[in-house]
This record gives structure tokens, sequence and C-alpha cells, in this order.
């Protein structure tokens, strides 16, 4: 494996093998077709065919359309069909910056591919070949990627809660940093992909910030989702990120995305033009 074999973990599904999440008249989501048979079972919510899943126009409230999609999830979930609640809604829409249209429970969101989003922060200390990062190893409970390397801080964007409001939470929780520090964060972009797994399909944009950490700060976990934090020279990050699939997936993406910003990636890489241009979709955020 290499750097970009990572990027390359992030190839577009076979649309045409997919079948569109129709609310309102827009796309607003990809499922597949074994779930779409699922929801067959519910033909008072959904309208079906070989083209699209679409939600009846009668639920046409934030309210109805979230009470509809959450009695749906919570049959197909008594079922087995679905992973375990995480009793935690994300907002459904066109983009991130629409009003949302209903509220989709987190574990059911790659059922239906909509749109999701996350806080990734970039915990490092010193500059240039003398830099080092913090990196946290996931709970073996964790739902998604137990055990796997992670930030020293991330975590899924839900109603309710602003990105920095969402992120101070965030650092509260999994690295005991106060509300002053992690104001210290700079955001710095976004990565994003849309690609299909084990989960169905990950639809995801995920806003990145760093955050330049004093030789005195040691993060300590409150929330149970991390088990120990390493603080790791670059030159580790780079060999374990190239040679291993120890980091969850994403998040291998978005360190990869701070290489480049921080100059560990150079043009003079001939995989530098992929690496770079493979880290968004652009679709995520069109031009007006």
């Amino acid at each position: 494996m290499s750097l970009v074999d990572r990027i390359r973990l992030f190839r577009q599904p076979d649309f045409s093998t997919l079948r569109s999440f129709m609310i309102e008249g827009e796309r607003l989501g990809w499922i597949l077709p074994a779930f779409a048979e699922r929801l067959e079972e519910f033909p008072a919510v959904f309208e079906i065919d070989e083209a699209a899943v679409r939600l009846k126009d009668r639920y046409d409230s934030y309210e109805r359309r979230s009470d509809a999609l959450a009695g749906v999830v919570e049959a197909l979930a008594r079922e087995g069909g679905l992973p375990k609640f995480r009793n935690e809604r994300y907002p459904v829409a066109k983009s991130f910056y629409d009003k949302p249209l209903l509220g989709l429970e987190r574990s059911a969101v790659p059922s239906f591919g909509t749109l999701a989003y996350g806080v990734h922060l970039n915990g490092y200390v010193g500059s240039g070949s003398d830099m080092k990062m913090w990196i946290g190893r996931r709970s073996r409970n964790k739902a998604t990627g137990p055990l796997k390397l992670d930030h020293v801080v991330a975590g899924g964007q839900p109603i309710g809660l602003s990105l920095m409001e969402n992120l101070i939470k965030e650092c509260a929780e999994e690295a005991a940093m106060s509300a002053e520090l992690a104001h210290q964060s700079r955001p710095v972009g976004f990565t994003s992909y849309l690609i299909r797994n084990h989960e169905g399909i990950r639809n995801d944009v995920l806003f990145c910030y760093d955050i330049a950490l004093g030789e005195d700060f040691t993060p300590v976990n409150t929330d149970g989702e991390i088990e120990e934090f390493y603080l790791w020279p670059i030159e580790r990050v780079i060999e374990v990120l190239a040679t291993t699939e120890e980091f969850k997936f994403n998040v291998a993406m978005v360190i990869i995305d701070f290489l480049v910003r921080h100059g560990f990636i150079a043009p003079e890489d001939p995989t530098y033009p992929e690496i770079v241009l493979n880290l968004r979709i652009r679709d995520h955020f069109p031009m007006q």
C-alpha cells in the first residue's frame, strides 16, 4: 500500500446500480437495491420503482418526515436490519447550508446514503521534520472502526449544534480539552467522499481543523470512546498510513490532507496531483 492507494479506496460507486432517495423531487441520497426491497414493506411511506425510492408527498413538514422515517427505522432495527441505534439525529438536506427536510437516526444514514458531516481535529506538536501528531486508539466497543487509529478529536455533526460548538463538545469529551484551548483550533477546509462499503453508502463531508498543542498538553479521554493516545513523530504517522490499515478509513484521508497542507507530500511526488484532486468531491458544494 501507499498514500495514493489510500486515496484510491475512495472511488465512487457505479451509480447505475443504486436507486435515488427522493424527497420533494430532490435527490437526497443513494440506496442499495437490497435495502430498497426492504423498504417495500412500507408502502404507506414510500413509492418505489427501479430508479428511485420516493418519500410520499403527504409527509410535507420536517416533523412528519422525521416521524415517518423514525417509524421505518425502528421497525427495521427490531427485525435486525439496521445497526444498533445511536439515538442521535443527523440533518437530511441537499446541502450543509440548506434547512434540513428531516432528522434521521445516525445509524441509518448510510442505508439511505444521505449527506453526513463531521468535525476532525489534527492535533500536532512542533513543526517541520520535528513535528509530532497526537493519535487516538478507538475503543474496542465502538460501533464503527473498533480499535482503529483516530485523530485526537473527531465526531459526527448532529442537528442543533454549530460546527464550533460541536468541536468544543467533542474536545471536552474525547480529550479533556478546555473550551479556551479548543477555540484555538483553525478551520482548514474539508475532505469528502461518496463510497459503498459494508454499511451502505457513505456520503460524507468532514470539516477539518488543525490545532498546535504545547509539549505540556496530554489528552485524556472522558467518554470511553478512546482507549489510549500516542504522540507519534510525523514520520511514523506517514509510515503507518502508507503500509498498514491501522487508521480508520476516513481519518486516513483527513491526515493525508494535513500532510499535503504542511508540505510532507510535495508536488515533486508523481502521485501528488491524484492525491490532491481526490481529497474532496466538488458536487458536495456545487458552485452557484
